[in-house]
């Protein structure tokens, strides 16, 4: 270490020659610990899989973070695991598509932590059916979570944003469903489709209060839930143009991206994260 140091030091070349690494290194420390400082998100559907690790990359990189979870449970150990890791988080189980209970975690979230500036509707739920077979139970169930649970979370939050005068960035999650005709899921296609418009539409009401609203489509992704299906990789792999299926990070990377400083002028767009698929849409039956 001295002896480096007394290189830095003495050797104007070798400075020169490492100043740019030097540079990086202590830039990108910064960006990772302070990127979002002071700002305060509320993530819905966080227990695990794509919601718990863009959670985790929001408390890691200096946001306060509110994760919600229908199980108590899993809320709570998802919390734990990112203040253990050195994030803020707190845990709000509840459902997620109940507007009484949805305005309780807003409310829960600013007494906690000051205000809300990031809105992420993540919870969401996939129920395959035929058509001509799909009950109005299982249509009801989608349609209250998937388009209802992201609507009110949005009204709420922006209210919140509009009365503390912050701004702020809400996100839906879509889907590649919203994009191209997938068979058994034409109710939760629909409700993606949906969300996409909304946040189009919503645009015209929100942006005059400095409130950005965006959607994420991920493709097949790799979470705790596809790996029950032993050939979901396998099959995502040989179809995607990348050759593989998502990740839980290529989905929060992209996330992070599109609620933060860096995406402010970015809003009413459908960011699409599939490595390809779309593009060629082969059936994965």
């Amino acid at each position: 270490m001295v002896e480096k140091l007394i290189c830095w030091v003495v050797d104007i070349p070798c400075f020169v020659y490492l100043w740019p690494l030097i540079f990086f290194t202590i830039h990108h420390s910064q960006l990772t610990i302070q990127h979002f400082k002071n700002q305060v998100a509320i993530i819905t559907g966080a227990g695990q899989g794509i919601g718990f690790e863009i959670a985790r990359q929001l408390a890691l990189q200096g946001a306060s973070v509110a994760l919600n979870d229908l199980d108590e449970t899993l809320a709570s150990e998802a919390a734990k695991k990112i203040t253990s890791a050195g994030g803020k988080c707190i845990s709000i189980p509840g459902d997620a598509a109940d507007v009484g209970f949805i305005n309780k975690m807003v409310d829960e979230t600013v007494s906690n932590f000051g205000s809300i500036t990031i809105a992420i509707a993540n919870a969401g739920i996939t129920l395959f059916a035929p058509f001509f077979e799909y009950s109005s139970e299982a249509f009801n169930k989608v349609m209250n979570l998937n388009l209802a649970g992201s609507f009110f979370l949005a009204q709420c939050a922006a209210k919140k944003m509009i009365d503390a005068k912050t701004g702020g960035s809400i996100l839906f999650m879509s889907s590649v469903t919203g994009h191209q005709a997938h068979k058994n899921l034409a109710a939760y296609g629909m409700t993606k489709a949906g969300l996409e418009m909304l946040a189009k539409t919503l645009v015209v009401e929100l942006s005059e209060f400095g409130i950005n609203i965006n959607a994420i489509a991920p493709g097949a992704t790799i979470t705790e839930r596809t790996l029950n299906d032993e050939d979901y990789e396998k099959t995502w792999s040989r179809i995607t143009p990348m050759k593989r299926p998502a990740t839980v990070d290529d989905i929060a990377n992209a996330v992070l991206f599109m609620v933060s400083p860096a995406s402010r002028h970015i809003t009413g767009q459908s960011l699409i994260v599939d490595g390809g698929w779309t593009s060629v849409s082969p059936s994965p039956y």
